[in-house]
This record gives C-alpha cells, structure tokens and sequence, in this order.
C-alpha cells in the first residue's frame, strides 16, 4: 500500500513537471552523462544557461516513476520553501499538488542569481542551434540573456526545446496635432508641445528592460510628462514598477525608464508597455528638409546588457520668404508686418528677431517684436507648422505706398515657402506683397490763373498811382 501511495505522488510530480514550460528534464538511465539539451531557434549572441536542480537518481519510463534528489547547490534553498516542492526524510524530492511551475522557474532563477550558483553549463549562439551535451540526469532549469526563461516539453536523454521567445520589439511614434493620429512623422510649430509614445511589446519572463530616448536639440523634455501608462511610478528602484532617471546620464540619452524586475516578474503573457511623454520645440528646432529626431531602443536581458535597434520619429517645422514690391516686382523696403492666426480679429503671434530680415515663432515666455519688418525687400520667418492657417498684416506701407486693406494669408504644407529675388527683382516663390501708388496728384489751379492775379494787382497799383498824381495837380491849380 505505502509503495502504491509513493508510486502515486512520483506519477503526479512527473505530470506537473512536464507541464512546466520554463523548466527542463534530461533523462535516461542513471548520472553517466549521457544527457543533453538541444535548443532550436536560438538566438544569435545570447547566452544560455543550464541549471540542474535535481539529480535524477532512477527511473522506469513503462511506470512513469521517477526518483529525484536535490543537487547539492539547491538544497538548502529547496528545503526552506514549501510551495512548489517537497522533501521527504530521505531526501526525495516531490511536486506539491497545484504549484505553480512558472512561479517555481522564476524563483529558483532568482536564487541562482542571487546566490551565485555556477550553470551546469553555459553556451552562446553563434547559430540558430545550441546543444547541452554530456549532462548527468535530472532536472534543469534554463535561462537565457534573451531576458525571458526557455521551455521543454518532454524528458528522455536528448531533451528538444524550442527558443519560443524573440527579442522585446519596441516602437516609437509621435501625434500628429492636425489629425491626432501617430505616426513616425509629424509638423510642429516652433513653441509647440508635441507628444510621443514608445510601446514595448514586453515578453513572460522579461528582464532588465531599461527604456533609453535621446532627443535632438530642437526639442525640449518635459520631464514631468513621463509616464507608463497603467503601471506605479517610483522614485527610485526601491518604489513602484519602474522610475524616471534624467540626470546624470552618460550614454547621450536623454532620460531612461528603468522598469522594476519586481514588476516584470507579473508578465505572463505577452504585454504592452506604453511609454508617453511630451517635448516643445524650441529655438534651436532644424528646418525642413532637415528633421528633429528622437530616438528610443530598450535594453534587456540579464544586467540590461542587449539592446534592440533604434525606433524613430522625425518632427519637421518650416520656413517662410515673404517679399514685399511695387506693381513692377521691384522689392522695397519700410513695409512692417504682425503675424496673426485669423483673417481678421484672431491672436497676434509673438515673433522673435533672429537676425537682420530673419524672425522666428516664441516659444511661451518670449517677449516678440514690436514688428517685423523687410531687409532688401525680403524677411523670412521660421518655425511653422504644416497644414495650419497664418496671416500677415500690414501695420505701415512703405513711404508712398498705400496700405494692404486685409491680411495676406500664408498658406503653409508640407514645405518651405522659398522666394527667388534676382537683382531687387521678385522672380517666383514665397509669400509675393504688392504694394500700389499712384502719381503726384495735380493741384487745383494752373499758371494762367496766377498770371491773371499778378497782371491785376498790377493794374491795381497803376490806378493808385495815377489817382495820386491827379490828386496833386488839382492841389496845385
């Protein structure tokens, strides 16, 4: 009766055993080191590690009995736990009924890293094949530097497993504000905050994922804005499922997410990992057809030491030429302008002078200009978005020139608005003001009038005179 009870539970240890996905059998007679463990669709350059956790004294295939001893390294830690497997006086070793096997692999990884054990044998990739040969019989557990645990599914002397696992795929992508869509691309206005997300597509059994981004220089971190969607910000590895490093960073990126293993732990099927944050562009934002960047990759694995390729966006804004002429295309000068983003009424966009004829859009807090004003005929404006409505308004025309009645709109796509002036002549391109004059308006009068005038004060004047020459005579008689 006791030997049918002991037969039983070795039925039911081997049963749940084989249901494990993350942990592995060699088995075929006794320790001859007739073993191995074949892994097919390995991955190129990582390593991996075979643990054996239990010495498989014997067994007897037709009865489905096997007898299991702890490995001297995993003893004392196989002893002091009761949840997956139990010890008897003797030292056999048995699975408890319902544990969970995945639970089980994580937590004997855990200790082996924790305290060090050897593998019983490490191998690297250099192929789609890696093979463990020449193992004593038992039970291993096999890891990876992939970051997640392989699997096994069946226990005679050459043990087939397959690398089910493929390298954590991230993806970067930015919000198109005119549409609201993500994408890899978008336009910006100099001033603007954009939002990004990064989604990881993080696998069962992760490990050391680090999130790395680098902005270009045109683009400014909000760092407060980071933010996994779902998950516990920390704020530091000691608190919640992952935190924020933006300081003190050598490797270029602007900051990192380091996710807590503590939290990667609880992955057991594929999950989603969604990153967002936002950046204003600024000042220092490249001009179409030059882009602003930004980048994001992941370390994982074991100590966070593979990376995945780079994913990227690209966020572009434009430039304007506007050239202002007479009704011959003649550039002039004197003319001053306001930006506005309404045909009439709207908000006055504040403009920053950059140098001589060359302005830009301000970002919150800049003071602009008074106006903007011609150099040569020409200014150019930088930082516009695409697909976004700009208007111009004339505040002075040049000295006479009359005024523009209404705003010119400036209709900004997916490109620069350049201006080709040629000898102070406009040729094509650009935002093209024509001002309008007329010719010196005649007076109301001509010069026969004025000689009428002078010819009567003359005549005046004679018939004073010979009024006072008569007076006389007559005086004198």
């Amino acid at each position: 009766m006791k030997l049918l009870k002991k037969l039983a539970g070795m039925l039911l240890a081997m049963i749940m055993v084989l249901s494990m996905s993350t942990v592995a059998f060699a088995a075929q007679g006794t320790n001859d080191n007739s073993g191995s463990i074949t892994i097919n669709d390995a991955v190129e350059g990582h390593t991996y590690n075979a643990y054996q956790v239990l010495v498989l004294e014997s067994y007897n295939t037709d009865a489905g009995a096997y007898s299991y001893k702890a490995n001297d390294d995993w003893k004392n830690w196989l002893e002091s736990q009761t949840k997956y497997v139990s010890i008897d006086a003797q030292g056999y070793v048995t699975w408890v009924k319902d544990a969970d096997p995945a639970a089980f692999a994580k937590a004997a990884l855990a200790h082996a890293e924790e305290n060090k054990i050897t593998p019983t044998d490490a191998k690297t990739a250099d192929g789609t094949t890696v093979k463990f040969e020449k193992l004593n019989l038992g039970y291993y557990l096999v890891d990876t530097t992939l970051g997640t645990l392989c699997s096994l599914d069946t226990a005679v002397s050459d043990v087939e497993m397959f690398e089910k696992n493929e390298q954590p795929p991230v993806k970067k992508e930015v919000k198109e504000d005119s549409t609201g869509n993500w994408d890899d691309e978008n336009t910006a206005e100099i001033g603007q905050t954009v939002e990004f997300r990064s989604t990881i597509g993080a696998k069962p059994g992760a490990q050391g994922y680090v999130l790395h981004d680098v902005m270009s220089g045109g683009l400014t971190l909000d760092p407060d804005s980071i933010e996994a969607t779902g998950l516990k910000k920390g704020q530091d590895a000691n608190s919640g499922d992952y935190h924020v490093v933006t300081t003190g960073l050598l490797d270029g990126c602007t900051f990192e997410v380091v996710f807590h293993q503590s939290y990667l732990d609880k992955i057991t099927t594929d999950t989603d990992i969604v990153v967002t944050y936002s950046a204003v562009i600024n000042e220092n934002a490249q001009v179409s057809p030059s882009a602003n960047p930004n980048k994001t990759t992941l370390k994982y694995g074991e100590g966070s030491k593979f990376e995945t390729l780079p994913s990227e966006t690209k966020t572009y804004t434009f430039k304007v030429d506007v050239v202002k002429t007479d009704d011959d295309n003649k550039v002039l000068n004197g003319a001053q302008f306001k930006l506005y983003d309404a045909k009439t009424g709207g908000n006055e966009i504040a403009l920053v002078k950059v140098s001589d004829g060359v302005y830009r859009l301000a970002k919150d807090g800049e003071t602009g200009v008074n106006y903007i004003t011609t150099v040569n005929g020409e200014l150019e404006i930088k930082g516009f978005d695409a697909n976004t409505n700009y208007y111009l308004e004339e505040t002075k025309a040049p000295d006479g020139y009359n005024k523009l009645a209404e705003r010119v709109e400036i209709p900004v796509k997916e490109a620069n608005l350049e201006a080709s002036v040629s000898n102070g002549v406009w040729q094509n391109g650009g935002v093209h003001i024509v001002n309008k004059t007329g010719d010196e308006l005649p007076s109301t009068g001509g010069m026969g009038t004025t000689v009428i005038y002078i010819v009567g004060g003359v005549l005046v004047a004679g018939a004073a005179v010979l009024l006072i020459l008569r007076s006389r005579r007559n005086t004198e008689k």
